[in-house]
């Protein structure tokens, strides 16, 4: 497993057990169409995270986490696109706070280009 896999499956558990032990933070960004959903959303994207990382750790499945793991990411990026928009309605949020919601969009492609090499059998 390469090192890129290797961070991968930890970012995956580490949110992964969050969506759990701390899971407002995430409902909070769900897209408010959404919303209704939310924690079940939350629950159902937390646990897929932890699936892709056992995944993506054993040999024989880690295309198929790669896979699983490049279908969570794109499955999120709403959320992540929702945390901004909702950080620029605020009055009240930090300039810094924005700033960061906005950088985190770009963030994901290089996950997704990680989860596509472990998929197609380079991870």
């Amino acid at each position: 497993m390469d090192r890129t896999t290797r961070i991968l499956a930890g970012i995956f558990t580490l949110s992964g057990i969050l969506h759990f032990v701390k899971p407002k933070p995430f409902e909070s960004i769900i897209p408010v169409p959404l919303k209704p959903y939310g924690r079940e959303l939350v629950q159902i994207s937390g646990v897929a995270e932890l699936a892709a990382a056992g995944l993506l750790v054993a040999p024989p499945t880690r295309r198929l986490g790669g896979l699983v793991s490049f279908g969570v990411l794109a499955g999120v990026y709403p959320a992540n696109l929702q945390m901004t928009l909702s950080a620029f309605q605020k009055d009240d949020a930090p300039t810094w706070y924005r700033l960061l919601t906005v950088l985190r969009l770009p963030l994901q492609f290089p996950l997704l280009h990680w989860a596509r090499k472990a998929w197609v059998g380079r991870g």
